[in-house]
């Protein structure tokens, strides 16, 4: 959530960016600011009745001590008045706040300087590229087809247990999801991250600290009766372990990482680009999550966007990185880093890993601050896939097919026990 500070002395700066992301309802701002006006001004005559009726009771209690009862009994009189006056005013603050912090919830975050003006991920600024595309045997198929010959990834089977979009992983396939899993954990423990297992479903005050309330509601799974929601990502309970938290300066860089499952509807999805394991409604995923002191949260941004790319050449996969336009970035984030692999076979390229910088506008939901000269501070936050498995796996099978099977790269084969799919 942006902060009620920037809004008042950066009105224009907030325009901007508002208008760089493509957000429509521009007019929020001025609705916030003439809110936060009679907030403002409520607060002021509160404070100053508050005082008053402090003074009152003090005189109250000088008259009583010399005997005068008669004048203490009239100020007596001016402080029942007061205590009704002020409690419409503390119903007419709190009706404020409520009403501007509900308008404030549908902003999204400001970009960076640096993102680039754009609507549509055609527009999006390819950052550098690596790697050689591979060229593929004559006879060579998309990964889907490539599943179905090794009986190794079964979408129909998963289709009739749930439905479309949550396939049932067998064999050689299973063992890869594993060996995936195990290795972006180990090399994250090698970086640095700790590990944490969260949990997979959250309330909504979780929702609501990272953003994808009420930004994304529906494209989240959601549980009615207990009022809990799927995760779409281990960003959000592993971002929500600090809400309401007061970290010291000390404590920084915080570097988290976990596995999880991860859930979204998707609604609105079709045709040959979600085919297969291109779009799905539940995903392997792990998730790189850091605190930042303001200062330090782009050079670690660069950090983590280099970390990743380590992996993607490890796993021997050719990939750009991207650099998202206004219009293509999510609700919170001040800027991303889009990672793409090339799928040989389906010859395009398929998002594997987002690295994204919220600054402060987590924290500012999530209360998130730290110690720093005798004040509180809002820590910057951070996030990025290391990696989403189901593209990966699919560029994987594509590109590495051969005649006599799929071979996969040499980092993975400690965790498989096998190098070859056949």
């Amino acid at each position: 959530m942006l902060q009620i500070q920037t809004l008042r002395e950066q009105k224009d700066l907030v325009l901007a960016g508002l208008k760089k992301k493509n957000f429509a309802r521009l007019e929020i701002v001025d609705e916030v600011l003439a809110i936060d006006e009679k907030r403002r001004q409520t607060q002021f005559e509160l404070d100053n009745n508050l005082s008053e009726a402090k003074q009152i009771a003090k005189s109250i209690g000088e008259l009583m001590k010399t005997g005068k009862a008669a004048e203490a009994e009239q100020l007596k009189a001016k402080t029942t008045e007061l205590k009704e006056t002020n409690k419409a005013l503390e119903e007419k603050l709190s009706q404020c706040e409520e009403e501007q912090k509900q308008l404030m919830l549908l902003m999204p975050n400001l970009p960076h300087n640096s993102v680039p003006f754009g609507k549509t991920p055609e527009e999006n600024e390819v950052v550098l590229s690596h790697g050689e595309i591979p060229i593929l045997y004559n006879e060579a198929v998309p990964h889907w087809e490539l599943t179905s010959r090794y009986d190794i990834i079964d979408f129909e089977l998963g289709n009739k247990i749930t439905g479309a979009g949550f396939p049932v992983y067998k064999g050689k396939g299973a063992r890869l999801q594993r060996a995936l899993i195990n290795f972006f954990l180990d090399e994250a423990l090698k970086e640095g991250y700790l590990e944490i297992q969260p949990p997979i479903l959250v309330n909504e005050d979780s929702g609501y600290g990272t953003g994808q309330l009420p930004d994304k509601e529906g494209q989240m799974y959601h549980m009615q009766v207990d009022n809990l929601y799927c995760i779409p990502t281990a960003e959000v309970p592993i971002t929500n372990l600090y809400r309401d938290v007061v970290l010291n300066e000390q404590d920084f860089p915080i570097r988290n990482v976990g596995y999880t499952p991860c859930f979204r509807r998707e609604a609105g999805s079709y045709g040959a680009h979600v085919r297969g394991l291109n779009r799905l409604h539940q995903f392997d995923k792990v998730e790189i999550v850091q605190l930042s002191l303001p200062e330090n949260s782009y050079e670690t941004l660069e950090k983590m966007s280099i970390y990743v790319q380590g992996l993607l050449q490890k796993l021997e996969l050719p990939y750009r990185v991207l650099r998202l336009c206004g219009g293509d970035m999510s609700f919170a984030s001040a800027l991303t880093y889009d990672m793409e692999v090339y799928s040989a076979a389906q010859q395009r390229w398929l998002e594997v890993s987002s690295v994204s910088n919220f600054e402060s506008f987590q924290s500012n939901r999530l209360k998130l601050r730290y110690r720093k000269e005798g004040k509180t501070v809002l820590a910057h936050t951070l996030n990025g896939s290391a990696l989403a498995l189901p593209r990966i796996v699919a560029a994987l099978l594509e590109n590495n097919q051969t005649a006599d099977g799929i071979l996969l790269p040499k980092v993975l084969h400690p965790y498989l026990g096998f190098d070859k799919i056949a």
